[in-house]
């Protein structure tokens, strides 16, 4: 811990396990935090795991540091926030029954080893007891620290999948991002799960949850393939099936974006809905609107993934005939980066590709000199007039029609006679 953590959060778990010791409850950090630190992962989310009032504990951290605890009374958890906006779960330890497959479990107080059996994969079971003076002390009940070392993921019990369907995909994303294999009993437990349709018991929140987690990935070509190897595509639609086409697009996505980041052109906002243009690609339109009636994504990106099915090849095709800098710029001003980046991996034509990287890279950074001030001042009378000149003048300059400010002008006086 000492050697991988920043020392200020090194410093915190110490304290923390010295505030637990002195209010005589037992404090462990758990979960993909540990996980992750043993693999010297960087990550800092920490979760931690109270065998006694989690709330109240968050409290009494949120007071030692000025921390505001966000509590939540029916889960028995809050969220501690810190000045600089680091966030922490904690929990009360806790067991969970499922009523039936698929839906949320009952929660109630518990032990914490009642607490990692309750868990997805033995590689999540690792936990890091934190009181002094034994902060430090590893505890694996369930061979976590084994299955990392094989890089193997492995469920708990036999009726994990059946519990919590969403566990396939997580199984699944931990596999490809950590380079590891499914157990052979897991994957079996996975295949039946899947033939029993329990994905469709999902509500839709938790389903569209899952699906955005994957398309989150740091590389979720390899998670989306995956997928499609235990037929898990036909939960997203029916018609969905992975294809050479599929694949080609999927890391032509992965490329553009890579060449997006290459740029230094600033982040992209949601390149998770990039690759969800590109996996609904293929679908008819009454599909991809019968897949997003079911997600739960936010509007504005949802509106995204309809409209780029419908208006995207024509797009393409104008691209493709567009003879001047000025028509790009004008076809393409209004399009987010993302619906950029997706029309770029998609097209085949060179001239296109090369049209939409100049939009990025030179046409929406080109700006007239002169403003409505200036026309103003020239001795033109304000009104639509101004609009439709600096609309010209813009064209002009991509064009490379204009250079100057004394260009400009002229253009202007030659413009101005026609209204």
């Amino acid at each position: 811990m000492k050697n991988r953590l920043p020392v200020p959060l090194f410093a915190l778990l110490q304290q923390t396990g010295e505030l637990a010791e002195r209010r005589r409850v037992h404090v462990y950090a758990v979960g993909g935090f540990v996980r992750d630190l043993l693999l010297g992962i960087p990550n800092r989310d920490l979760d931690l795991v109270v065998e006694g009032n989690g709330i109240r504990f968050a409290k009494a951290v949120g007071q030692r540091y000025k921390a505001h605890v966000t509590p939540h009374e029916r889960f028995g958890t809050a969220v501690v926030t810190f000045a600089d906006g680091h966030t922490f779960d904690v929990a009360t330890a806790r067991t969970e029954s499922y009523d039936s497959p698929a839906t949320l479990p009952t929660v109630r107080p518990s032990s914490f080893r009642e607490d990692l059996r309750r868990r997805d994969f033995t590689i999540n079971t690792l936990a890091i007891r934190l009181n002094a003076p034994h902060c430090g002390e590893l505890l694996d009940l369930h061979n976590g620290r084994r299955d990392l070392k094989d890089k193997t993921i492995r469920v708990l019990h036999g009726l994990s999948f059946i519990d919590d369907p969403t566990r396939v995909f997580r199984a699944i994303r931990y596999e490809q991002r950590l380079g590891f294999q499914l157990d052979r009993n897991t994957a079996v437990l996975m295949t039946e799960a899947v033939k029993m349709g329990l994905v469709h018991r999902l509500s839709p929140s938790r389903f569209s949850a899952e699906l955005l987690h994957v398309l989150s990935e740091r590389e979720p070509v390899k998670t989306l393939s995956r997928l499609a190897d235990f037929n898990l595509l036909q939960f997203i639609h029916p018609r969905l099936k992975w294809s050479p086409g599929l694949a080609r697009l999927l890391n032509a996505v992965e490329q553009t974006i890579a060449w997006h980041a290459g740029l230094s052109l600033g982040r992209l906002t949601s390149p998770w809905i990039i690759y969800g243009m590109a996996l609904l690609d293929s679908l008819p339109q009454s599909a991809i609107q019968e897949t997003l009636s079911r997600l739960t994504f936010p509007r504005r990106q949802a509106q995204s993934l309809l409209w780029v099915p419908q208006e995207g090849a024509r797009l393409l095709r104008t691209l493709n005939r567009t003879t001047k800098p000025s028509d790009t710029f004008r076809v393409l001003r209004n399009l987010s980066d993302e619906t950029l980046v997706f029309l770029k991996a998609k097209t085949r034509s060179d001239k296109v590709k090369q049209n939409i990287s100049a939009q990025f890279t030179t046409y929406r950074r080109v700006k007239s000199i002169l403003t409505g001030d200036d026309l103003k001042a020239m001795g033109l009378k304000p009104g639509l007039s101004y609009h439709t000149i600096l609309n010209r003048i813009l064209d002009a300059r991509l064009n490379g029609e204009v250079e100057t400010e004394a260009d400009e002008r002229r253009l202007v006086r030659r413009l101005a006679k026609r209204f």
